[in-house]
């Protein structure tokens, strides 16, 4: 039988050297490297065939589920996931079904050997694609520039949720209903109880809706809230300006000009920033 070629990331030296002292006790796992971060796992990946990766998921640098989320967009694909975390086990519920298995640290004994067969099963199995395409859905849909604030809420025990937003929003124009997709839109403003959608083939749509319904629509990753009447696509963010009177102006790429509000203006610096 061939053994398992098993790779170790995590950023604590102790935990990388220990967890590796321990699967010497199990012949079918050949431990073939261990990386500090995510980067060196990525570069493992890529110099040599790994089959299982423990993988720790808060790290400095790429967390452990951008580390997957990275593989899933790869041509390498995605080794036999175990999570290796400090997290408590409510919220750890979250990657249970996702992760073919999780280790609580400290490790304990007897987790570690029902993890190793549970690996063994799982790689003997039919379910590899399944399994795979299910982990990468689930980190895609989490990751992002939220990564650090999900990873609190889990060390915190908070229960996580997968947020999903709509890739186009319905407009009713002239009796008919119109799919505007989000990524063609470019800035919005308010307009009494409308919203107007300004988008990039240069129509206006006009949508009945509040403020804070459209923006709880919008993925915060690529939307900025500018002014407390205007929405902003972060892509088409040109330039901030400081006038003279110290307030903010925000130019597009289309040249459109923004003001930015005082409460707004750290959030948009964060945008332009990413």
């Amino acid at each position: 039988m061939n053994t398992i070629k098993t790779l170790i990331v995590d950023d604590e030296p102790l935990a990388r050297k220990g967890l590796s002292i321990r699967l010497r006790d199990f012949p079918q796992i050949e431990v073939v490297g261990l990386c500090k971060n995510g980067e060196e796992a990525l570069a493992e990946c890529k110099s040599q065939q790994v089959d299982l990766m423990f993988l720790d998921i808060q790290m400095p640098g790429l967390s452990g589920l951008e580390v997957v989320k990275q593989l899933s967009e790869s041509a390498l694909g995605i080794p036999a996931i175990v999570f290796v975390t400090a997290f408590d086990q409510y919220a750890v519920k979250a990657f249970e079904i996702h992760a073919l298995d999780y280790l609580l640290k400290p490790v304990d004994d007897d987790r570690l050997k029902k993890a190793v067969e549970k690996v063994q099963t799982y790689l003997k199995s039919q379910e590899d694609t399944s399994h795979k395409r299910k982990l990468a859905s689930f980190v895609a849909g989490i990751t992002g520039n939220n990564c650090e604030e999900i990873l609190k809420k889990l060390a915190a025990g908070d229960k996580l949720e997968e947020t999903r937003f709509p890739e186009s929003i319905a407009v009713k124009e002239q009796g008919e209903i119109v799919r505007v997709q989000v990524s063609s839109i470019q800035w919005v403003d308010a307009a009494g109880d409308y919203m107007c959608l300004h988008c990039a083939d240069g129509k206006t749509h006009i949508l009945r809706k509040t403020m804070k319904e459209l923006e709880a629509e919008l993925d915060p990753k690529e939307f900025v809230r500018v002014h407390r009447s205007a929405i902003v696509n972060s892509k088409q963010i040109n330039k901030l300006v400081t006038q003279v009177s110290g307030e903010y102006l925000l130019v597009l790429e289309n040249g459109q000009e923004l003001k930015v509000s005082r409460s707004y203006r750290d959030k948009v610096k964060a945008a332009l920033a990413n």
